[in-house]
């Protein structure tokens, strides 16, 4: 059940990273990175397709050597994704990356080289219709500045990534996305704040190092939510130690959340209490698992008793609630009502679902999953 989002983007100018357009209005488009060796070509080409699969709309490779960018030009030819090449200290690599159909480049100012450098790798992308990613970070920022401010701040990252748009005015190069990540969700909200009020250039949200699946997730959702409520940002990737699919999906429950953009099951559950009728938290667990595949928008409540369940499921697609031996599973997509066993309430609840599903497909046929892609 779709609401509208009460957010209000911020105005700002409009690139493409592929065919993947970012800023002025367009939707938020959710990034990740691979963590496999670049080197690695049927691993790296097997990890793309799967973060594509999970939802991701862009994918960033690390190319660190020379032999990474003969890799990366293997890569490229193999999936369909828009790619992201990320590379340090080597402009030459920038460079190289580039001619190998690179769809957008990733460069850090703390180590990318001086100003002819950057002219030859703005030149290029130019003349290849390569958009660029600044990319500001709290633990590669150039010393001059740390120095100037005292350590990595809000303050000192925007003057490294305000130093860098210069330089691409000055280059007439205005096909790039800014980026000011700490691994401190304060800094990097008042970094973020800042900088919007710096550019009107697209803005890559994210906060870098967050830690595991659990606090990467929570640290994440905090940082990039407040900006994503503030009205700041127009592609997002959430960073986490741990499979980079999990990045994917705590990036689209973010903005799922914010009702900024609706792909995929949406579960909610209550926490339980001793008025529980079914395993709830077994039941959500299984049906996580099981439609993680679905990328229809679709709601569904888990309550395990009477007192908020038929509440919530009024405010879903799909609603279990909790009583004795049988609990009710409301359809409201067919408006349906029936009482199913509390030990097969998964299976029952995600057969009704794909039901649903295989119903809209038949009517609408292949449009149905490119419509939910687009889903905004």
């Amino acid at each position: 059940m779709k609401k509208q989002s009460i957010v209000k983007r911020r105005k700002t100018k409009k690139i493409y990273v592929g065919n993947v357009p970012i800023g002025q209005g367009s939707r938020i488009s959710v990034q990740s990175m691979t963590n496999t060796s670049t080197l690695d070509v049927s691993e790296t080409v097997k990890q793309v397709r799967s973060l594509n699969d999970a939802g991701a709309d862009i994918v960033r490779i690390s190319v660190p050597t020379m032999d990474s960018a003969e890799a990366f030009k293997k890569i490229k030819k193999q999936v369909d994704v828009p790619i992201v090449a990320d590379v340090h200290f080597n402009y030459r690599i920038a460079l190289k990356v580039i001619q190998y159909g690179a769809d957008c480049l990733r460069i850090n100012p703390g180590n990318i080289g001086n100003y002819d450098k950057i002219r030859m790798i703005t030149q290029s992308a130019k003349d290849e219709n390569v958009s660029i990613r600044i990319g500001v970070n709290s633990g590669s920022l150039e010393e001059d500045i740390k120095r100037s401010y005292g350590g990595s701040t809000a303050e000192a990252l925007v003057h490294s990534a305000v130093r860098q748009i210069d330089i691409f005015d000055k280059l007439n190069f205005d096909q790039f996305k800014v980026s000011v990540k700490s691994s401190d969700v304060l800094t990097s909200i008042m970094a973020y704040r800042l900088l919007s009020s710096r550019t009107d250039q697209p803005i890559h949200l994210g906060i870098t190092e967050s830690g595991g699946r659990r606090n990467g997730s929570i640290r994440s959702a905090i940082g990039i939510g407040s900006l994503l409520l503030d009205g700041i940002g127009d592609t997002l990737r959430v960073s986490l130690a741990d499979d980079p699919v999990e990045e994917v999906k705590v990036a689209l429950s973010i903005l799922n959340s914010l009702k900024i953009r609706s792909v995929g099951v949406q579960i909610v559950a209550c926490p339980t209490c001793s008025r529980k009728e079914f395993d709830v938290i077994n039941v959500v667990k299984v049906l996580e698992e099981r439609l993680s595949d679905v990328k229809d928008p679709l709601k569904i409540s888990v309550i395990g008793c009477v007192v908020n369940g038929f509440g919530e499921a009024e405010n879903s697609d799909f609603g279990i609630i909790g009583r004795r031996t049988r609990s009710v599973l409301l359809n409201r997509v067919e408006n349906k009502k029936k009482f199913v066993h509390n030990d097969i309430i998964s299976e029952e609840l995600e057969d009704e679902v794909r039901k649903v599903i295989e119903i809209r497909e038949r009517k609408c046929g292949s449009n149905c999953q490119s419509n939910s892609k687009q889903e905004s």
